[in-house]
């Protein structure tokens, strides 16, 4: 990472703004903008809406559930795209709740790994039950909750968390808060309900659902995109070639779902692309103890599920498990022998025509990784473009606090910088549609 990228994460760790996300949230935004400004009653369903995403957003921010001093943006940080990852950790003051087990003796045992966490970014769950909290476990990176309007839908259901039954009962993203404060936010190993924690209450997993649904973008994009960069031109087109790069096959629009042969969407799909078989995870090398993570069901086989990639260079590392560093790495691992020999790259190479899984050289992992730090970067522009819009209406909330409202714009257009450098000069230049 080079000196100038550093710097400005360091100044977005240190602009802890926690307002920032609450503008970019189009549903509630919109709302109260159109409130301030027009004398015009809007429909009663719309400013309910907007109240259950308000009231959960001071949910999700502060509600420990009479836990142990976490809350949901305990690990989802709205100062870091709603995600951690070390460096990001390495900011936190060690009484932050993140690091409870370091302090609390009560769950200093089978609860978390503080190593794992603070070198990694990893946090244990217990996906297959809490019957032996010793042995049966797993360690995994904090997907962020972007975009999840438009990434959770499965054929069979919702898919939630990273093997995507995340969630107890209905696996519903309503139902995931519940898992959340039994796993996460208890006082003891016994996870008694009404002593170790309260369980939310239904209006509570509702505001929660709606607050989460609203984040990020509201929509897929349209690909291909008519961008000027030569770098991400050439990666899109790759990206998009069924023949060569074949990542649209699970990737549609850059996105969570699926397509199959006519174009038709399916959804969120889990597959095993054989990550878990890498030679040198780096959790293996730090000689703690890990567990093989299974993936979907219980038993596990092998599936994880699919995440969108619009966001991916902002919330990196990569895969379930922390197991890659950077954009470029994680387009890389397709040309391994982990996933070409895995049960979804061998499904790639049976639909080829030449019976070939994922061959890219090393000029092409480049091309496709600047295509996607640049649709990564104009959503950092889309974001920035609305909160101007928001902020140049008649009485609007930036109007409130102009100069605070200005860094959420700063924050954002130094977030599109900072992800197109850290490409290097290929993906450094203009990325304009």
């Amino acid at each position: 990472m080079g000196k100038r990228e550093v710097m400005r994460k360091k100044r977005r760790f240190q602009n802890n703004n926690l307002t920032k996300f609450f503008f970019i949230l189009f549903p509630i935004a919109a709302i109260f903008s159109l409130m301030l400004s027009s004398n015009q009653a809007l429909p009663t369903p719309a400013l309910e809406e907007g109240e259950l995403i308000a009231n959960g957003f001071n949910i999700f921010l502060n509600e420990t559930f009479d836990g142990n001093g976490r809350t949901c943006a305990t690990c989802h940080r709205l100062e870091n795209n709603f995600t951690i990852d070390p460096e990001f950790i390495s900011t936190l003051p060690d009484d932050d709740p993140l690091f409870v087990a370091e302090f609390d003796p009560n769950l200093q045992k089978n609860f978390e790994n503080p190593r794992l966490m603070r070198e990694l970014g990893l946090i244990l769950e217990n996906v297959d039950g809490f019957d032996d909290l010793e042995n049966k476990f797993t360690m995994r990176s904090v997907p962020h909750t972007l975009a999840l309007r438009t990434s959770i839908a499965g054929p069979d259901g919702p898919r939630t968390g990273w093997s995507g039954d995340g969630a107890p009962g209905d696996g519903s993203l309503r139902s995931f808060a519940t898992g959340a404060v039994i796993q996460h936010f208890t006082k003891t190993l016994n996870r008694v309900p009404g002593v170790d924690f309260r369980l939310p209450t239904d209006y509570e997993l509702d505001a929660l659902e709606a607050f989460q649904l609203a984040l990020g973008r509201q929509e897929e994009l349209s690909l291909p995109l008519p961008l000027k960069d030569a770098v991400a031109t050439r990666g899109q087109k790759i990206f998009l070639d069924n023949s060569l790069g074949k990542c649209a096959v699970c990737h549609a629009n850059a996105g969570a779902n699926a397509n199959n042969s006519d174009g038709q969407n399916l959804g969120n799909l889990n597959f095993n692309i054989g990550i878990e078989d890498l030679p040198d995870k780096p959790q293996d090398l730090t000689g703690e103890l890990v567990p093989l993570d299974d993936g979907f069901g219980t038993p596990g086989n092998g599936a994880f599920n699919t995440p969108p990639l619009v966001e991916a260079e902002d919330t990196g590392p990569f895969f379930h498990n922390n197991a890659i560093d950077t954009i470029e790495g994680a387009v890389a691992f397709y040309n391994s022998n982990a996933f070409n020999n895995s049960r979804a790259g061998m499904i790639l190479a049976n639909l080829d025509p030449n019976g070939v899984g994922i061959q890219l050289d090393a000029d092409q992992v480049v091309e496709v990784g600047g295509f996607l730090r640049v649709i990564n970067a104009l959503e950092n522009i889309r974001q920035s473009i609305q909160l101007l819009e928001l902020g140049s209406q008649k009485e609007s909330f930036a109007l409130q606090a102009p100069k605070d409202f200005l860094n959420l714009i700063i924050h954002e257009i130094d977030d599109a910088i900072m992800v197109l450098e850290g490409g290097g000069a290929r993906t450094s230049g203009g990325v304009g549609p």
